[in-house]
């Protein structure tokens, strides 16, 4: 073939190898490869960049579900101390419920002086030894311990409207909820992870 003819067919193959396209901005595209090697391709194939708060508030969140679902092995001695805490006000409540259900004159009277109508005792003590249960129970333990502070929080209140002296009776039910959670403390250790006491210094 002579130079002039393959000059002109090195061009010829030059042209439509690549070959500009009007869709793709300031790029060349092979037919070989049907990529565009333009600036938009390029800025499409950049890793995306990770927010460090989304990474902190991940990291936050595992470490609470792993502290709600892993229990630390627990002494025996930390053990019974905790039951022996636990029992001391879950007797004390369990009794006051049952009191509350039979209705005897001395826990009618009491009640009625402290402004409650006669008909909501029963219904007071059925709740209270519910949530006297719940507490025992190891797996409700934690719902027992909310549902009793809140009813010993309605003591307070009661105390308070009822002018009773401050720390033999206003404070008393203060005194069990302590014991309530000290317990529950003591003998669940899912708790003591989820709320840690660590020693200064």
């Amino acid at each position: 073939m002579p130079e002039g003819l393959c000059g002109e067919a090195a061009i010829q193959n030059s042209t439509n190898t690549n070959t500009r396209h009007p869709g793709v901005k300031g790029g060349w595209r092979s037919k070989n490869s049907g990529v565009p090697s333009s600036p938009l391709h390029s800025s499409y194939s950049r890793k995306p960049t990770t927010d460090p708060r989304k990474t902190m508030n991940a990291e936050k969140a595992s470490q609470f579900v792993q502290a709600a679902t892993f229990a630390p092995p627990v002494s025996k001695a930390r053990l019974w101390t905790g039951w022996i805490l636990t029992a001391l006000p879950a007797l004390f409540l369990l009794m006051d419920g049952i009191m509350k259900v039979m209705k005897p004159d001395f826990v009618v009277k009491a009640t009625v002086e402290m402004g409650y109508p006669e008909d909501v005792i029963f219904g007071l003590g059925v709740v209270v030894l519910i949530c006297v249960v719940l507490y025992i129970i190891p797996n409700t333990a934690v719902l027992g311990a909310i549902l009793l502070t809140g009813y010993l929080g309605g003591a307070v209140a009661t105390h308070v409207r009822h002018g009773d002296p401050l720390f033999s009776h206003v404070l008393a039910p203060v005194y069990f909820a302590i014991l309530l959670w000290a317990g529950l403390y003591l003998r669940e250790p899912r708790l003591s992870a989820l709320v840690p006491l660590r020693r200064l210094g």
